[in-house]
């Protein structure tokens, strides 16, 4: 059994030095994301229309908005078929109907998809926490392999065992580091679906 070559732990250590540096944005350490963080959205920032009626915070009271509300935030549904179905929709509405139900979509909309995209916020942290933590672990493993080959009694043996262990563990990590680049772009996901449909609602004002 054959050591594992010292530069490529040395490389891995380097990389996984590197991933951490680059994990935190801004203040927030627990923030891994190129995308700056905003854990929520307001109304206005999706809605630029009239103020919505206070009647439309009882969506979820309404079967046929809260069903609706659930089939167009999910993002396995495309654009064009979200369309459609909010036109079939709005077509069920009586005139006098179409404002309140419009507004409560809008509401629901908004809070449903906020709410998804404020949890992915914090899973987000919460993953990239654990990298830290993990990326501090095999820093120390690798110190402490540096010093277990210097000793002229070592095992070498163990010496190349925890040496392949500490290349499983930072290859899992990198793996894990690009995996995050995709989550990151979750948010942001969200975000630029609900404004979407909002602005396909925005054809049928809202009550003023």
């Amino acid at each position: 059994m054959h050591s594992v070559p010292r530069f490529l732990m040395v490389a891995c250590l380097a990389a996984v030095s590197t991933s951490s540096a680059l994990s935190a944005q801004g203040d927030d350490l627990d923030w891994p994301c190129i995308q700056r963080k905003v854990p929520e959205l307001s109304i206005g920032q999706i809605w630029t229309g009239p103020d919505l009626p206070p009647q439309a915070t009882g969506w979820s009271k309404d079967e046929g908005v809260s069903k609706l509300v659930d089939d167009l935030a999910a993002r396995r549904l495309p654009l064009a078929e979200a369309k459609e179905k909010i036109n079939a929709y709005r077509d069920t509405l009586q005139s006098d109907q179409r404002p309140l139900h419009i507004a409560m979509l809008i509401q629901g909309l908004f809070d449903k998809m906020n709410g998804e995209r404020s949890h992915v916020i914090s899973g987000i942290a919460r993953y990239a926490h654990r990298q830290r933590d993990l990326a501090a672990s095999l820093r120390r493993e690798g110190s402490a392999l540096d010093a277990m080959r210097v000793r002229s009694d070592a095992d070498q043996n163990q010496v190349t065992l925890r040496s392949e262990q500490l290349l499983l563990q930072t290859r899992i990590f990198q793996e894990r580091v690009q995996s995050l680049t995709y989550v990151c772009e979750v948010p942001t996901l969200i975000e630029q679906r609900l404004y979407a449909l909002v602005r396909m609602l925005a054809d049928a004002p809202p009550a003023q």
